[in-house]
């Protein structure tokens, strides 16, 4: 549905027909059409090769599109870019800072970058410092922090100049399990006020799925789906998923017998690891072992789980998100 002035004017961050193309092979971005609101957490999923660095790319301004259009808070980004780019925050997958430099001297660099008040600048770095746990770090330069610390900077440097829109590119990349889940809770509280935006690139699907208000997954350049989490894993079907690690490839009649169990998935005809998905799958789980075991298949493991986002993109797209 194409967008009305009206729509593109009520969006945090939209795009008509975006399009880049380069001298040879395919477009890396065809035909793209978003709507992101305002106070909303938005992922862009896509394996290597998709799509997701050209098309931040160009919602950023760093890239002119071959066609099509971006539009921030209703601007187009190349009628009022410097007006357009302060509404942006950015915090790219590699850690950006100056080793020397102490937490509260990056802060006030990236603030006077964009011509922040000074009055306002301290405050806010202030407020930063405090809200982000660096307050015992402030005068250490970066070259001395953890990585953990140096993200949450890296997080903090984006948000310093008051941004409306904040793109954050694999956020928690490299973090340890408690810096990460410190991450996603402070990302969480960006969007709490109704008036912030955050754009979410990321390979790991359990973050996708706590922080996105809504994930659309890009590969080849074409966005194939885009709704919540809850939406996306339950059109993939119903039931719970039975994992199973064998000690070999079981054969075709013993696939068939699974088939009698439940919706069978198996990457390869190699694959020593074969899902089956339904409903009530445990009472079936006897049949299961029975179907294996008498085909002289070993069951080494068994893990229960829910739908995730990685099935609805192995189902789109027939591949894993990495791949």
């Amino acid at each position: 549905m194409l967008l009305t002035s009206e729509d593109i004017a009520s969006l945090s961050v939209a795009t008509r027909n975006l399009s880049k193309g380069y001298d040879k092979g395919p477009l890396a971005v065809d035909s793209l059409d978003l709507s992101i609101r305002p106070g909303e957490v938005f992922g862009l999923l896509g394996p290597n090769g998709a799509g997701k660095t050209t098309t931040i790319r160009m919602l950023l301004g760093l890239l002119r599109p071959t066609c099509g259009q971006v539009f921030v808070h209703g601007e187009e980004i190349t009628t009022g870019r410097q007006r357009v780019k302060s509404r942006l925050g950015v915090c790219p997958q590699e850690t950006v800072l100056w080793p020397e430099l102490t937490v509260s001297e990056h802060l006030y660099l990236i603030g006077r970058m964009y011509d922040v008040p000074g009055k306002t600048l301290r405050a806010e770095t202030e407020r930063l410092i405090g809200e982000f746990s660096l307050g015992e770090k402030r005068n250490q330069p970066t070259k001395r922090l953890s990585g953990g610390l140096r993200r949450r900077l890296n997080l903090a440097m984006a948000l310093v100049h008051g941004p409306d829109v904040i793109m954050l590119d694999e956020p928690s990349a490299g973090l340890d399990p408690q810096s990460r889940a410190l991450l996603w809770e402070r990302v969480k509280q960006l969007t709490k006020d109704g008036r912030r935006t955050v754009v979410l690139t990321t390979h790991s699907m359990e973050e996708a799925d706590r922080l996105s208000d809504r994930v659309g997954i890009l590969d080849h350049g074409k966005m194939l789906v885009l709704d919540t989490p809850d939406v996306l894993k339950r059109s993939i079907g119903e039931g719970d998923v039975l994992e199973m690690e064998l000690d070999r490839a079981p054969s075709s009649e013993a696939m068939e017998a699974l088939r009698r169990h439940g919706r069978v998935e198996q990457q390869a005809a190699t694959a020593t690891t074969v899902s089956v998905r339904g409903l009530d799958i445990m009472q079936r789980f006897p049949g299961i072992v029975v179907a294996l075991t008498s085909s002289g298949v070993v069951i080494r493991g068994t893990r229960l789980r829910p739908n995730t986002l990685e099935d609805v993109f192995l189902k789109m797209t027939g591949r894993s998100l990495r791949d």
